[in-house]
């Protein structure tokens, strides 16, 4: 039996799985399931809406004034961001979907029949927590999978807006200078012509090292991801007093020019990796001493953050159940308060506990865990005597 067949017949025996499953699903569980759907995507659009029109519009503009990004590219660079936003917004969209049904279901008194007919609080959220379970396994995976992809392409996008605005097309005979944060003359680039995003007879006095200076002249250059790169050229290295310490031929050679001021748009972050290849990252460089002082604490608390974030959706949906069962003589929506609240908290808790880990106050792995572990705690607490105790 071939491969293709044997993969066909796998296919089929899950599909035939997952429609007997659906087929066996109560009533109960689709009405249920439906409403939270359709509320989880409205609050999918709300709160990536909110993130986008107050953080990541920030960054856009900041693309566009401070780094000189065309508004294409900036555009389509929050654009691959997106999915990094997706994994914060799941987890507060599956909790605003969870209490705004069941505040729903019991304002209508539904909660209160079927309560009658002998269907527990344990039963009816049944469907909400395998919603939060799929949820779960849904940001983990755009968070492992897509994140680190879309993360990587827009640092890409980044490099080649930021090397392609400094290329004049069509002009002749100009120079170009490169400063360093302070302003202080770098690099000094003379070019006779760009034509067809090709520089051509290039002549580049580096001032980079304190010690040597290095006159570079290029028969022809282009731009790539980590530079300028100038094809069939010769280097001088002179001493600042004018002795000349050697000569190399080179059939291509990478400068950095035009990104050196702008490190926090492309700079390395955790969220270009995902967790096995972060980790591994973090291990190869534990000898790098700078790396160590600098780094590994924050990285470490994002590495245990990749898997603590995802279940956080299970940790507020459980703590979101009992909230929203509201008292018989309470006749009003209290569901969008307790989410604002309950989001609140979470996020006050999380900041607090990162910030922590990052100050080497606690742990890594306990700075990533401690909210998850409180709102469990809290949600175990009251599901337990809202499901178990109070009839």
């Amino acid at each position: 039996m071939t491969k293709r067949v044997k993969t066909s017949l796998i296919l089929t025996k899950i599909k035939n799985y997952i429609y007997k499953k659906y087929k066996e699903t109560s009533l109960l569980d689709k009405y249920i399931l439906k409403q939270l759907i359709e509320v989880f995507l409205m609050g999918v659009i709300i709160f990536t809406s909110i993130i986008f029109a107050s953080e990541t519009f920030t960054q856009l503009i900041k693309q566009i004034t401070l780094y000189g990004i065309p508004f294409n590219i900036a555009f389509m660079m929050v654009i691959l961001n997106l999915p990094q936003v997706f994994v914060m917004t799941i987890p507060i969209s599956t909790l605003f979907a969870t209490v705004m049904t069941i505040n729903k279901l019991s304002l209508n008194s539904e909660i209160t029949v079927l309560k009658a007919c002998g269907i527990s609080i344990s039963r009816i959220s049944k469907p909400i927590f395998v919603f939060a379970i799929v949820m779960t396994f849904v940001s983990f995976f755009i968070n492992e999978f897509i994140v680190p992809s879309t993360s990587m392409m827009s640092k890409h996008l980044a490099i080649y807006s930021l090397q392609k605005k400094h290329v004049p097309e069509g002009r002749m005979n100009f120079t170009m200078k490169d400063a360093n944060k302070e302003g202080v003359l770098k690099r000094l680039i003379y070019i006779e012509e760009c034509k067809n995003k090709t520089l051509n007879n290039i002549t580049l006095l580096d001032l980079s090292d304190k010690d040597a200076i290095q006159i570079v002249q290029a028969k022809a250059g282009s731009t790539g991801a980590l530079g300028w790169i100038f094809n069939g050229g010769v280097i001088y290295t002179i001493s600042r007093s004018g002795k000349i310490f050697n000569t190399s031929l080179f059939d291509n050679s990478t400068v950095s020019f035009g990104i050196e001021n702008a490190d926090g748009l492309v700079k390395e972050s955790a969220s270009q990796y995902n967790f096995f290849k972060l980790l591994k990252y973090i291990n190869k460089n534990k000898i790098d001493k700078e790396f160590v002082e600098k780094l590994k604490i924050k990285y470490q608390v994002d590495l245990y953050d990749k898997l603590a974030l995802p279940v956080t959706t299970m940790a507020l949906t459980l703590v979101g159940i009992p909230l929203a069962i509201t008292p018989p003589r309470v006749r009003y929506n209290r569901g969008f308060l307790f989410s604002v609240l309950i989001i609140f908290v979470y996020y006050l808790i999380r900041a607090f506990s990162l910030n922590l880990g990052e100050t080497k106050t606690v742990s890594p792995f306990l700075a990533a865990w401690l909210p998850v572990i409180v709102i469990f705690f809290i949600g175990s607490i009251l599901y337990y005597r809202k499901a178990y105790t109070i009839n």
